[in-house]
């Protein structure tokens, strides 16, 4: 009999329709030989520290650091867990082979260990290792399975991300919660949480907060000139006294405007990168406000549906076996014909080195459609694969070529510069056309941005000019939002507009792209952090925590992103594990030394108290658990019509569907609400349309108690 261990029910189901496993049984699927069984995620962790020694049972600084000299892993404590467990053991102690069908990534391989050894697998293992869950990727896995063995590197650089979050997150909670914690009403200590990755993140949107409050804003003056209906930039820069611009601007006020060069030059523009999770974060944060943990679960629904890839990948290139598929993913994206037709009946595939490249990819590529039919997605999840398969096919597409004109001219000493642009072949741009989410990729450019289209001019040429001083005032560093924090969390801390050198600077981020959103999550939960609207700020509390913690290897993002590397040499087998877990165990020691030698009395009033239910529990645990009961809210009557949904925007008129967007009852008062069709199809019930504005503008949405008047 062979076993097949998969780590959710619904990857079981699809596994054994394949296999022909088809009897149900309890906790497993049966047939044609094959048992197909299936964890819930993770069912094992590490123990905690009083499964190693009663006395670490007791919070206490005299019983730190705490490092066993060897980790162990135990069942989590849930019924549930413990009944699926068993059954696995049961299959697996009766198997000739397992296949362990687990997520094709270092989280996945280390959830399956685990559970294959907490059961005392003997019998031979072999590993499945697909891109997508289409029946055709699973039988083409199934007719490629790999030695586990080939994957061991894979599963220490996961084992040892997981003991040195032990190491270190147990270890500063208790000794930072201890010395520093405030006590509470009940005469405890409050819990500060110290991770890993989630204090250099903390500290990164402290650092920026502190840039914030303590920027000094500075005016200064712009010389500008406007010729032939133009406006022209002084090449000198910023002024920084206004009678000095002024002085200027009064020399040159009376002398002609002489035109001094014309440059034509020809430019071309590569279609975007792929997406890897995190673009596709920061994409979906920027165009419709999502969080990042939303972004993830959504992709994640996508590649469990089959229509995309698998998602927690951190490369923007596809491997070089991918390129004869491609004709086909094009082909069954029938929605996409009239966009797709273009490349598929201009001959042979362009094989782009910025598309395909095995040199950038590891386990996974990057995240593009499988082919399989999108019609059954709705609302936020269409969104989301409209989105990836315009990139897709973006990809496949010419350059954007484009002539860029820079003018130069002079009035008196004083020299001046515009530029402009205009698209020759538009080329990739094609496939978002009349495309709002181009519009808002491009974002505001402005009238200086160079885009625009200038008159001819001539060498030689000249007359008579209006020349004007615009003052301004230096703006502070914008705040964080989700999608910036996960730039930064990913490039560790540097801010890199470069695609390539973010490719390049990809190794030392801090954390993976799959555990990036949790970290966020983590630090909302522990109330480090809050939302203001799109913005993410510190509390007081990580204020606070940040401000007290005077080692630097804890809140360093940089140092951060070195262990990161190291982590990614293990999984290439260019590190020893042994030698990351000493590392760190030496430098949890030298952070003891350090804390208790200070002598402050400082004190910071957050987390938990000690001793809670949750005090030394992983960092992904539920958020519900740190959150009061709430009263049940009154539940609304169902949304029938329009006339039933508040105005998000002035929360006084209604919603009005117009021919190309919904709009507010109160537009002629001023309201400016806008939802166009492209982001809202027009065919919502008003019950699903409802249920999306809520999720937009994160329950401001307002439901009428009664219709005011029916929209034409």
């Amino acid at each position: 009999m062979i076993v097949c261990v998969t780590e959710k029910p619904s990857v079981a189901r699809d596994i054994a329709a394949i296999l022909q496993a088809t009897v149900k049984r309890d906790g497993y699927y049966e047939g044609g030989g094959y048992c197909v069984t299936w964890t819930f995620g993770h069912l094992c962790t590490l123990k905690e520290p009083h499964d190693y020694s009663p006395l670490w049972k007791r919070w206490s600084l005299g019983s730190l650091p705490m490092l066993p000299p060897k980790f162990g892993i135990k069942l989590i404590a849930d019924r549930s867990i413990e009944h699926q467990f068993q059954v696995i053991e049961n299959l697996i102690k009766q198997a000739d082979e397992v296949i362990n069908c687990g997520d094709a990534g270092q989280e996945g391989e280390l959830i399956q260990r685990w559970v294959m050894q907490k059961a005392g697998i003997k019998c031979p293992v072999k590993r499945l290792w697909i891109s997508s869950l289409t029946d055709e990727a699973i039988r083409e896995g199934f007719g490629h399975l790999e030695t586990a063995d080939k994957f061991d590197n894979l599963y220490y650089a996961g084992l040892s991300r997981a003991v040195g979050d032990w190491i270190l997150g147990m270890n500063a909670t208790r000794l930072f919660s201890l010395k520093y914690g405030q006590n509470s009403a009940t005469g405890n200590r409050n819990v500060l949480s110290i991770g890993r990755v989630q204090t250099p993140t903390l500290a990164l949107v402290v650092q920026r907060h502190k840039e914030i409050t303590d920027f000094k804003p500075e005016d200064f003056w712009e010389l500008k000139t406007t010729y032939r209906d133009t406006v022209f930039n002084a090449t000198s820069g910023r002024f920084k006294s206004e009678e000095q611009a002024a002085g200027l601007l009064d020399a040159i006020r009376e002398l002609p405007f002489t035109v001094t060069d014309v440059t034509e030059k020809k430019g071309r523009e590569a279609p975007e990168r792929l997406f890897d999770l995190t673009s596709l974060q920061v994409e979906c944060n920027k165009r419709w406000g999502w969080s990042a943990d939303e972004s993830l679960k959504l992709i994640q629904s996508l590649y469990e549906k089959k229509v995309t890839t698998y998602p927690r990948v951190d490369t923007t290139y596809l491997s070089e076996d991918i390129y004869p598929k491609i004709p086909v993913i094009l082909g069954q994206m029938t929605p996409y014909a009239a966009l797709t037709a273009a490349v598929l009946s201009g001959g042979k595939i362009p094989k782009s080195k910025k598309v395909f490249d095995n040199a950038k990819v590891t386990d996974h590529h990057a995240i593009i459609p499988t082919g399989q039919s999108p019609a059954a997605l709705v609302g936020n999840e269409r969104q989301l694969y409209h989105l990836i398969a315009l990139r897709f096919i973006a990809a496949f597409y010419p350059d954007c070529q484009f002539m860029t004109t820079t003018v130069t001219g002079r009035a008196g000493d004083c020299e001046f510069r515009t530029t402009g642009k205009v698209i020759t072949s538009p080329g990739w741009r094609d496939v978002y056309k009349n495309q709002k989410q181009q519009a808002d990729t491009d974002g505001d450019k402005g009238a200086d941005s160079g885009d625009r289209i200038l008159p001819p001019f001539t060498v030689g040429e000249q007359g008579p000019h209006t020349p004007a001083l615009q003052k301004k005032t230096t703006q502070p560093p914008k705040p964080y939002t989700e999608g910036t924090l996960l730039r930064a969390m990913e490039s560790a801390g540097k801010t890199v507009d470069d695609e390539a050198l973010r490719e390049a600077m990809k190794e030392n981020g801090i954390g993976r792209p799959s555990t990036r959103a949790a970290i966020i999550e983590t630090l909302f939960r522990r109330k480090y952090i809050e939302r203001q609207r799109k913005n993410i700020i510190p509390t007081q509390a990580g204020i606070d925590l940040i401000d007290t913690i005077n080692v630097e290897i804890l809140k360093s993002a940089k140092l951060t992103g070195i262990w990161e590397n190291k982590l990614r040499q293990i999984e290439r087998g260019q590190y020893s594990p042994a030698e990351f877990i000493d590392e760190l165990k030496e430098q949890i020691r030298t952070i003891v030394l350090s804390v208790l030698a200070d002598n402050s009395n400082r004190r910071i009033d957050a987390g938990q108290n000690i001793g809670g239910p949750t005090a030394d529990s992983a960092p992904a645990q539920s958020a519900a658990a740190d959150k009061p009961a709430r009263p049940k809210a009154k539940r609304q009557p169902p949304v029938k019509s329009l006339d039933q949904i508040v105005c998000p925007v002035c929360g006084k008129g209604h919603l009005l569907k117009g021919n190309t967007a919904y709009g507010c009852s109160e537009f002629r008062q001023g309201c400016t609400l806008r939802l166009s069709f492209d982001e809202f199809p027009a065919d919502l019930t008003p019950a699903k349309l409802n249920t999306q504005l809520k999720k937009k503008f994160k329950g401001t949405v307002k439901q009428a108690s009664t219709p005011t008047q029916t929209p034409s």
